[in-house]
């Protein structure tokens, strides 16, 4: 059992991270031909660069030819249902960064968008409130919220299994994770398991409607790092600037 806990968990962490999100995939191939006029500061790239590459190496290896198995079993029109589910289920790290933004109406909009979205919506499965009601979702992290106060975004940093970060975003996602109520009333091992079980489906059904994902970036950066450390940091600065 707990062999098998463990093996849900180095899943979905792989999932996480592997995963260079489609936006910054994009932001890092509409880079590619312009370099930055000056390097991006990167004091840790000697630990960040060989983590890039084994992040790399297992999202080829594991996490891809587990999309492509599953997208032969799941109908492509469901993915986006399952995709929006997931998204209906982080209401309430997005409801408090909002209010910790003193964005007070998006606050309230997250809850009402979660109410109708799970009513009306399946669970979340159909994007109801949007198109209903003009209610879209504002998905605001700690790791925005902690800019918006002024804290810095320290070095760029590339973790294994979770992929590209900063200092500052890595203390957001612990932040994050500690705001999910299934925290304080599952044990140890049933939140993990929950955890993993659904960051894992989420990684593999997002992965399966991105199966290109690297394949731009190798087609149009000569440094394919390079261009993936932009994009991120492009996209965060976009974020918090929102």
């Amino acid at each position: 059992m707990v062999v098998q806990l463990l093996l849900v968990v180095g899943i979905s962490l792989l999932s996480v991270g592997l995963s260079v999100s489609p936006a910054i995939a994009q932001a890092a191939v509409d880079n590619a031909p312009e370099p930055p006029p000056e390097p991006t500061p990167d004091p840790l790239v000697s630990f960040n660069q060989p983590m890039f590459e084994f992040n790399l190496k297992m999202d080829e290896y594991v996490l891809l030819p587990i999309a492509r198995k599953y997208d032969a079993v799941m109908p492509n029109v469901a993915q986006p249902g399952v995709q929006r589910f997931l998204r209906n289920l982080g209401v309430v790290g997005r409801f408090a960064n909002n209010l910790f933004q003193g964005k007070v109406p998006q606050a309230g909009q997250e809850v009402g968008r979660f109410l109708v979205n799970t009513t009306l919506g399946g669970a979340g499965f159909v994007e109801v409130a949007e198109p209903l009601l003009g209610w879209k979702e504002s998905p605001e992290d700690f790791g925005q919220t902690l800019a918006v106060y002024g804290v810095s975004s320290g070095p760029y940093l590339v973790l294994p299994f979770y992929g590209p970060s900063t200092v500052r975003d890595v203390v957001g996602v612990a932040a994050d994770g500690a705001m999910n109520p299934m925290t304080y009333f599952l044990s140890t091992l049933q939140l993990l398991a929950v955890r993993g079980g659904t960051t894992t489906v989420g990684a593999i059904n997002s992965r399966s409607l991105n199966k290109q994902l690297f394949e731009n970036i190798d087609q149009y950066a000569v440094d394919q790092y390079g261009a993936v450390q932009d994009g991120y940091l492009q996209i965060r600065a976009k974020q918090i600037a929102e």
